[in-house]
């Protein structure tokens, strides 16, 4: 079981501009990004008993003044958001199939593709965390040179006492090849304490036949924890050589899945910072993904987002 140093988290990646769906023809900006997504519910549930901060690079423009203001506003630390005065944020748009959704994008430019262009400045962000989290859209979204600097600046992170969390969250779209995943994902992996993966992904990209192989396959890369997230099928949790399968509860009321695993992550790893045990965290999971999908959009109303003793 992975302990950690201090309860300061930084998570990094992509946030982008988001148009979700309220009506016929009619959507509600706001914004979201995976990473992004589970710092700001965590630092909803934890409710000032640790810092949480987000490292991305955003633009110049009054959208990215709109989105700084609003994580301030919210709690988060911001004094790890850089800013490109040459692009802005990304953006997409939710479309639904019943509860389902898909998504259009228009990323290409982002202007958190750098992120990670300054090797100083991601270590600077890092200075004092207990945990850091990223995913596979943050490894995906850099250019080849920037992921050998954020590899450098967890490395560096992980000797001064830090943990790193990774949902390998695997988006082919992002990347120039499957090949290209396969190489880049083992990468993170030796770099990475707890591991929160999808199992519809693991299955998809390395052909693993059950959860189990998964936590296999991870264990066997030198992650000490990992919770395989299943879709409504049970979380499997493997930490101190023992693996648990935790039923999943059913959900009534369904409205969308956007966001889901990153709601699953917001729970586990604030509950995981408090102390509890992984399979306590795991429920904890469930519970902030239940409530998720029983809203449109990634992020839940800040009166819905569950708290944490």
């Amino acid at each position: 079981m992975v302990d950690f140093t201090s309860s300061s988290t930084i998570s990094v990646g992509e946030a982008m501009v988001e148009l979700a769906p309220v009506g016929e023809g009619h959507y509600k900006r706001g914004f979201a990004g995976d990473t992004f997504n589970t710092a700001w519910h965590m630092a909803q549930a934890l409710q000032g008993r640790a810092r949480v901060g987000f490292a991305t690079r955003v633009g110049a423009d009054k959208i990215s003044d709109a989105f700084v203001a609003e994580l301030e506003a919210d709690g988060l630390d911001v004094s790890v958001i850089s800013r490109d005065p040459q692009r802005n944020m990304g953006l997409y748009l939710i479309e639904l199939d019943g509860v389902e959704r898909s998504f259009h994008y228009w990323r290409d430019t982002s202007a958190a593709r750098g992120l990670a262009a300054d090797g100083g400045a991601l270590a600077r962000a890092f200075d004092g965390a207990g945990l850091i989290h990223l995913s596979g859209i943050t490894v995906a979204i850099l250019p080849p040179a920037d992921r050998e600097t954020l590899f450098a600046a967890l490395t560096q992170a992980r000797a001064d006492g830090a943990r790193v969390s990774f949902d390998p969250n695997i988006r082919p779209r992002l990347w120039p090849s499957m090949d290209a995943v396969r190489q880049t994902i083992p990468q993170v992996l030796a770099l990475t304490d707890i591991a929160l993966p999808s199992f519809d992904d693991e299955g998809a990209v390395w052909g693993d036949p059950t959860p189990e192989a998964t936590i296999e396959r991870f264990a066997a890369a030198g992650v000490a924890e990992v919770a395989v997230k299943d879709g409504a099928g049970p979380v499997s949790v493997w930490a101190d050589g023992q693996i648990r399968i935790m039923p999943t509860p059913e959900v009534t009321g369904i409205r969308d899945t956007t966001g889901a695993g990153d709601g699953f992550n917001a729970g586990y790893l604030a509950a995981r910072l408090l102390g509890q045990t992984p399979e306590m965290a795991a429920i904890a999971g469930q519970r902030f993904s239940a409530e998720v999908i029983q809203h449109l959009g990634a992020r839940l109303p800040k009166a819905r987002v569950p708290s944490l003793p």
